[in-house]
This record gives structure tokens, C-alpha cells and sequence, in this order.
């Protein structure tokens, strides 16, 4: 119901309660005019029935006025009550509040009937609202993207780079890495690839071996002798690789483990590889060309997220709708997942309400203190004023029959 037509309602039942005064009033007047030409009985009951109603009346009227108004404009005291006391309603409005819908008796109940689990299980698995989640999120997702500065965005993660890169150690870290390495035998497998390597680029190339045997042989040596040496070069090469590739526990093996060991120790702890690698980071890792990697590494991962939020197909769309689609399917029929969400959801949602009582009785009370006291007065005349009349009218009533019942008993006394 709109203003307007709560305060022609309001109308209505003011001039229903006026008019029954007026009434009491003509018929006091009549009783009072015909008593005097005609002292018949009766007429002393109607005469004394309407004088007390008009009384009542009247009082009622002014309480009723009392509250919203100074009656007839007279700033009598205690009246207008509503505009005065706007401050105490409105903290007494907030106190009440608090304590008989806020406290904790009183919202339990209703926390623990929240099941939010399975409701929002069923509204994600609905397409039409996956559908609208991600074109939603696409959106503000994208929208921020286009937002963000470009020159501030690859100063921040050049200068972020070069914060992380500040404190790192390159020697130790290849250090630990090849001592990972050697810890997990991962070397064994390139130093089984590189003895069959070798034994392959030796059969391959036994011409090779022939004319360097030639070529440092003595003249008179015959080629024949040169081409057995080189034969047996091969033969005894292939067959040494071809040993180390196929025996895991060969000698060399353990010799190259050693080495390695020894070599990444080094790494680790002699100055000279911390200063080498320390140089090779600062002209890697220099400000022009930090900030040259960062721009090429930030409008290469905003190109691939503008098409992959524009696009209605794009492989992260279809990933997001999947990934909703086993949410939607384990918040409906995970009941261990069921009873943790909304376990938690509860035990926040009550650790929240109670923390913020005090305040919600705050934002009632200030909220009623800041409104102007005629404004708050017209508002709460339209929204009550309308069931405040019925106490005019039985007031005219009930003092009526009072003044009624008192004088008939005078009669009989």
C-alpha cells in the first residue's frame, strides 16, 4: 500500500472516529434541551450515556494526538512525543531487537535448519545458471583485465622477478639440483644414452677412424696393418661403451658418480662458481632486459586470457562448466561434503550474527535518531494511526457506558 492511500485510509477512520464524537456532542445537546422541557426519565440515561462519551472521546483523541502532534497546536508538555523522544525509540527500538529476535536462544533454531549444500548444488547444475556464471565472471574478469595499465603490470612483475632473483643463489641451486639428480639415478639413464650414442657414432664412422690411423702411421707400415689397428680401434671402443651402456654396476659408472658428486660440491661451495653464475644472472637478469621478458611474458598471457574470456568455446570456459558440473554433483550427493559445508556455513553465519548484534541495534537506533523528527512521526501515524482511531471510537464507547452505569446506580441510590 503507497503512502497516498495509506493516508486517505487514515482520513477515513479520523473522520469516523470525529463524527461518532460529533454525534455524542448533538445528542448531548438534544438530551439536554429536551430535559429541560421534558424531565422524563429516559432522557437522564441517553443525556448521561453521552456527556461521559464525549469525555472519553476527547481524552482519547488527545492521547492519540499526544503521540504524533501538539493537540490543536498547543505545546502542552508531554505531547508530540514521537518527534521528542525519537533518540529513546530509536534505542529502545534497537535494544528490542537485540534482545528478543538477535539472541542466541532465538537464532539458533533457525541456523540450524540451513542447508545450503544441496540448494546450491542444484542451482549450479542447472546449464542455464553455469551458463550465466561463467559470461558473468568472463565479463569482470575481462573487464579488469582491459583495465589494468600495461607499463604497471610489467613493472610490477619485473621488479617482483628481480626481488625473487635477488636472494637466489644460482650455484647452490644447480648444486642441490645435480646432487638431486644423482640421488634419484636419473644420471644412469643419461650415461646409459650417451655410451650407446657413442658406440653408435663409432661403428658409423669406422672410415673415419681408418684414415686418421693411416694418416699417423709410418710409411712403411703397410695399409693393411692400419686398417687391422683401426678395426680393432672400433671393435674395442664399441665394445667398451657398449659394457658400460649395458652394465649398471660398471666401474666407470661409478667413477663419472663420484665425479659428478664432487663437481656439484664444488659448485656449491667455491667462490669462483658463485661469482661466475652471479654474473651470468646480473647480464641475464639486467633491468632493460628484465623489463623486455616480463612485457613479452604479460602481453603474451593477456592476449591468451582475452581470447579465452571472449570466446563462447574457449578451452577455460569449457573447463569452468566442467569443473561446475562435479561441484553441482558432489554437493548433491557427497554427504560427508554436505554435512562439512553446511556445518561450516552454519557455525560462521551464527559466529557472524552474534558478533554483529551490538551493531545491528547501532544501525537501528542511529538510523531512527538521524530521521527528522516530523518525518518519523508521519511515518508512524500512517502505519499505525489507522488501528490508533478504534481507540478513539471505544474510548467514546466504553466512557459511554461508564458515565451510563454511574449514573444509573446514582438513580437507584
Amino acid at each position: 500500500m503507497t503512502d497516498s492511500e495509506k493516508k486517505i485510509q487514515l482520513r477515513n477512520y479520523k473522520m469516523l472516529a470525529t463524527g461518532l464524537f460529533l454525534l455524542m456532542a448533538i445528542t448531548f445537546i438534544i438530551m439536554t434541551i429536551i430535559q429541560k422541557s421534558t424531565p422524563s426519565h429516559w432522557v437522564g440515561y441517553i443525556r448521561a450515556f453521552s456527556e461521559a462519551a464525549m469525555v472519553g472521546a476527547l481524552a482519547d483523541w488527545f492521547a492519540v494526538t499526544a503521540l504524533f502532534h501538539h493537540p490543536m497546536g498547543l505545546k502542552i508538555p508531554h505531547t508530540n512525543l514521537i518527534e521528542n523522544s525519537k533518540a529513546k525509540i530509536g534505542d529502545n527500538l534497537g535494544n528490542f531487537v537485540v534482545d528478543n529476535f538477535l539472541a542466541p536462544e532465538n537464532i539458533r533454531p533457525y541456523i540450524l535448519k540451513l542447508k545450503v549444500s544441496g540448494f546450491a548444488g542444484e542451482w549450479i547444475g542447472k546449464e542455464k545458471n553455469q551458463d550465466l556464471f561463467v559470461n558473468e565472471a568472463s565479463n569482470i574478469l575481462l573487464d579488469i583485465l582491459l583495465k589494468l595499465d600495461d607499463k604497471e603490470v610489467v613493472n610490477f612483475i619485473s621488479n617482483k622477478v628481480k626481488d625473487m632473483t635477488a636472494s637466489i643463489k644460482v650455484n647452490k641451486l644447480l648444486g642441490n639440483g645435480l646432487e638431486y639428480l644423482i640421488q634419484k639415478n636419473d644420471h644412469e639413464t643419461l650415461i646409459t644414452n650417451l655410451s650407446g650414442q657413442i658406440k653408435t657414432y663409432i661403428l658409423q664412422n669406422q672410415q673415419m677412424v681408418e684414415e686418421r690411423v693411416e694418416k699417423e702411421s709410418y710409411f712403411f707400415v703397410p695399409k693393411s696393418v692400419d686398417r687391422k689397428i683401426s678395426e680393432k680401434i672400433v671393435s674395442g671402443l664399441s665394445h667398451y661403451f657398449e659394457e658400460i651402456e649395458n652394465d649398471q654396476q660398471h666401474p666407470l659408472r661409478k667413477e663419472i658418480t663420484s665425479k659428478l658428486l664432487v663437481f656439484a660440491d664444488e659448485i656449491k661451495t667455491e667462490a669462483k662458481w658463485e661469482n661466475e653464475f652471479d654474473v651470468i644472472k646480473n647480464e641475464f637478469l639486467n633491468g632493460e632486459k628484465l623489463n623486455e621478458y616480463a612485457s613479452d611474458i604479460w602481453l603474451s598471457i593477456k592476449d591468451s586470457l582475452r581470447t579465452e574470456l571472449t570466446s563462447k568455446t574457449s578451452s577455460l570456459k569449457i573447463y569452468i562448466k566442467k569443473n561446475l558440473s562435479e561441484l553441482s554433483n558432489n554437493l548433491q550427493n557427497d554427504e560427508v561434503l554436505q554435512k562439512k559445508i553446511d556445518s561450516w556455513i552454519r557455525l560462521t553465519a551464527y559466529k557472524y550474527i552474534l558478533k554483529n548484534t551490538k551493531e545491528a541495534g547501532n544501525l537501528i537506533s542511529n538510523t531512527v535518531g538521524n530521521w527528522e523528527g516530523k518525518e518519523l512521526s508521519r511515518k508512524l501515524e500512517l502505519e499505525v494511526g489507522k488501528d490508533l482511531q478504534f481507540i478513539r471510537i471505544n474510548g467514546t464507547i466504553v466512557g459511554g457506558l461508564v458515565g451510563l452505569l454511574i449514573y444509573t446506580v446514582a438513580q437507584f441510590l
